[in-house]
């Protein structure tokens, strides 16, 4: 296979959509598949906050994550919806159900570019602490029937991955100097 071959094969991979079915917090807290990270942020919950409704948000934080878009306007709240792809392989649209102002985020996945999911879901929590912010970010998984073996196989990688997007929040903050917390 070309180099133009495997572009165009990724790009119709990416153009299918295979509809999820809808998350809540209990698959969120019962998923076979969750992944929770936590961050402690030396910067203000505002400006944690602003870092992850940014539009960099996730492209500026991971390697895996290869374009994030948002696909409705600010301002976000429940409903709003954003296009994330990773490595260039896979995209999800995700939706959100909860927005709390500075707090929390959860997203629900109503569709992904590959057969085979049944319902993914993250949900970001920020906490106040001395010194900065609590960042909670939980990711949960599930494969239709089939999958289902392959899910929990390759959950170590999916750890990995998803590690990535939550310590990232790190790495962009280090990059910025006017949150810091004194």
């Amino acid at each position: 296979m070309n180099k133009h071959e495997a572009i165009e094969r990724t790009t119709l991979s990416l153009a299918s959509s295979y509809p999820l079915n809808e998350a809540d917090d209990t698959f969120l807290a019962n998923a076979t598949c969750r992944h929770v990270h936590i961050v402690d942020l030396p910067a203000p919950v505002p400006r944690v906050w602003d870092a992850l409704v940014a539009d960099d948000a996730l492209v500026s934080w991971s390697p895996v994550v290869t374009d994030a878009n948002w696909t409705s306007p600010r301002p976000f709240g429940v409903g709003a919806t954003r296009n994330v792809t990773y490595g260039h392989v896979f995209r999800v649209t995700e939706r959100l159900y909860r927005w709390d102002d500075d707090e929390r985020m959860s997203f629900t996945v109503d569709t992904a570019s590959i057969p085979g999911m049944r319902r993914l879901a993250e949900d970001i929590r920020l906490v106040d602490k001395a010194g900065g912010t609590r960042l909670t970010w939980t990711f949960a998984m599930e494969g239709e029937t089939p999958l289902r073996q392959f899910v929990e196989l390759v959950n170590p990688v999916s750890r990995f991955i998803t590690s990535t997007i939550a310590s990232g929040v790190y790495a962009r903050l280090l990059r910025r100097h006017d949150w810091m917390v004194r």
